[in-house]
């Protein structure tokens, strides 16, 4: 069945194309079949790859090519495909996820105008995140990468009418550019000293080439790093990724469960080879996942948009991911890339459920009262929070408990500040869940969603449930991590605090016996909201730093300084023209004494030189 890998990232191009071609004048009916059937077929694809992959026993990678794509110089790149348990991991998620979410679409997007032109740009995304994980080698993945970076623009441009939803799309994109740039560097640098981009040889060359410390492998990593930050939305180029709610729901779902913001964790979980020679790069990696995570758990706090505090929790997930990949738990970390595609996933499609039935409100303190009204969405929130919260027997309590007994053994300050994550992520989620569906309704639903999206929101409570149990094929990728040898005491905090974290909410927001108005009314509490509120002024910091200052100069400069240069270039010579053409005159008389008086002009000097 693994020949079969080309059809992968092929179906769904191919269904781009034809609606491409087609300008929108297909019809409702056919593209929905082919928007959700070519992603269908790529996940039937993937699954028979799967179950014949784990029934097979230990495999070594294999490698499908395609084509040469470039030869020049001895630098010849193929478009190729490298399967792997990580690769098989990755496009499980993508494309069985996204075909969720290309389902839950055919419906929620129904009574859009630009139903075709919405599955094309969704069937291309998902197209360019398959290569990118398939990729054999950084030029064919740096392809991919560039792609869902093109798709993401596209598609949280999307109701581009609102010129707001356009600067969304623009800074995305921007944003994105500044890590992208980085990682470009770092590909030239390893390029240059290497001699290849082929992911495994380059790994092996760079182990054959460098000790672990040397500068260049570390500047390489940190390089990459940046790449990373800029896709995933860690510290400090996270901002793109709240305004990026201005997309459709489902958009949101795909960009932080299935595609765009984990391809900065396999960037770094691909080359981890390259990371175990750049010890200080590697720390970094688990320092931005710290940070951002904590940073992102704050403000999530303080939002009131049901999009912007789903869209807080991936950023502080993600963080959970680089905080594994910083202390060396790889498995661990691409386990909760899984466990949180399946939760964070069910939690947007669900809360495009609640605002799809309450005429597009998205401000959660104008909802209440939604348990008994919507209850697919009402246990798809419950069943998500909890999850994503990491209570017991959820998918998301193996995967973050793993990730936060790694962290112990390599620093206990990294075990306390994801500690900490988890009892702020614990608050946060059952705020939303006890606001959005306890209390008064103050916004009556319309009638419930129907099955198409009713559907992928049960198949996903069953996966954040059960998604735990799964083994992923990753044993063979990445090197063996040693056993952990925590006190028994961390193994009993790490699931509890959590739970204390929802009993806080509990208290704070449904029973309501807990009150910090006052606290919160202070003048320092109301300050540290605004701030968290803010992002941490962020923006305000970008602002006044990178954005105000482009303006000024873009004002300064309406006139374009550069063309004046030119231009003056051009009257100089024209100039020049005027005086030399008016010495043509059509008389004898005046060359024959230009000619003598060059003639003496040379001589003199010809004199004064010798």
């Amino acid at each position: 069945m693994n020949e079969l890998i080309w059809l992968v990232p092929l179906a769904p191009l191919i269904s781009f194309t034809i609606m491409f071609a087609t300008q929108g004048k297909l019809g409702k009916t056919p593209v929905a079949i082919l928007g959700v059937g070519s992603v269908g077929l790529s996940a039937l694809i993937v699954f028979s790859i799967v179950f014949s992959w784990m029934n097979s026993g230990p495999q070594a990678p294999y490698i499908y090519t395609v084509a040469s794509w470039i030869n020049v110089g001895g630098f010849n790149p193929k478009i190729s495909f490298h399967l792997d348990g990580l690769s098989l991991t990755m496009m499980s998620v993508v494309t069985g996820v996204g075909f969720l979410i290309h389902v839950y679409s055919s419906l929620f997007m129904e009574d859009d105008e630009d139903y075709s032109r919405f599955f094309s740009y969704m069937n291309l995304f998902v197209c360019a995140m398959l290569i990118l994980v398939l990729a054999d080698n950084m030029l064919l993945l740096y392809l991919g990468w560039e792609g869902v970076g093109l798709c993401s623009y596209l598609l949280v441009g999307f109701w581009h009418e609102d010129l707001n939803n356009c600067a969304a799309a623009r800074k995305a994109f921007v944003v994105t550019r500044v890590g992208d740039t980085a990682m470009a560097l770092g590909l030239f640098l390893l390029f240059m000293h290497l001699g290849t981009l082929q992911i495994q040889p380059m790994i092996e060359a760079a182990t054959q080439t460098w000790v672990a410390g040397d500068t260049i492998p570390t500047i390489a990593a940190l390089l990459l790093l940046g790449g990373a930050v800029g896709k995933s939305a860690q510290l400090p180029l996270q901002t793109w990724l709240p305004d990026a709610m201005a997309g459709p729901t489902p958009v949101s779902a795909l960009i932080h469960a299935a595609t765009m913001v984990t391809a900065g964790v396999y960037l770094i979980a691909r080359t981890h080879g390259l990371y175990l020679l750049a010890p200080m790069a590697q720390t970094a990696v688990a320092v931005v996942g710290l940070a951002t995570l904590l940073m992102a758990a704050f403000t999530a706090l303080t939002q009131t948009d049901i999009k912007r505090i789903l869209a807080y929790s991936t950023i502080s997930q993600i963080g959970y991911m680089f905080l594994a990949l910083g202390v060396g738990a790889w498995a661990s970390g691409i386990f909760h890339l899984m466990t949180h595609a399946f939760f964070k996933a069910l939690l947007f499609l669900g809360a495009g459920a609640v605002i799809y039935s309450l005429h597009h409100e998205h401000n959660i303190f104008k909802m209440g009262g939604l348990r008994k009204k919507l209850p697919v969405a009402f246990w798809s929130f419950l069943i998500g929070s909890a999850a994503l919260t990491a209570l017991p027997l959820t998918s998301g309590f193996f995967s973050k408990d793993e990730i936060l007994l790694a962290a112990y053994e390599v620093n206990p300050w990294f075990w306390a500040g994801g500690l900490l994550g988890a009892f702020l992520t614990s608050v946060y989620s059952f705020r939303l869940v006890f606001v959005v569906f306890f209390g008064e309704a103050k916004t009556e639903p319309s009638a419930p969603a129907g099955p198409r999206m009713a559907v992928p929101l049960i198949i996903l409570c069953v996966l954040s449930i059960i998604g735990g149990w799964f083994h992923i094929p990753v044993d063979a990728v990445f090197p063996v991590v040693a056993e952990s040898h925590h006190d028994q005491t961390i193994a009993i905090i790490t699931p509890l605090v959590p739970i204390l974290g929802v009993i806080l909410a509990y208290l704070m927001f449904l029973r309501k016996s807990l009150d910090f108005t006052s606290l919160l009314e202070s003048p320092l509490g109301s300050n540290l909201r605004k701030f968290f509120f803010s992002h941490w002024a962020m923006d305000w910091l970008y602002d006044k730093v990178f954005v105000m200052p482009y303006k000024t100069i873009a004002r300064v400069n309406q006139s374009d300084i550069v063309d004046m240069v030119y231009e003056g270039i051009a009257n100089i010579t024209s100039i020049f023209h005027y005086l030399t053409s008016s010495t043509q005159t059509g008389q004898l008389r005046w060359y024959a004494f230009s000619m003598v008086a060059g003639l003496v002009f040379i001589l003199v000097i010809m004199l004064g030189i010798i």
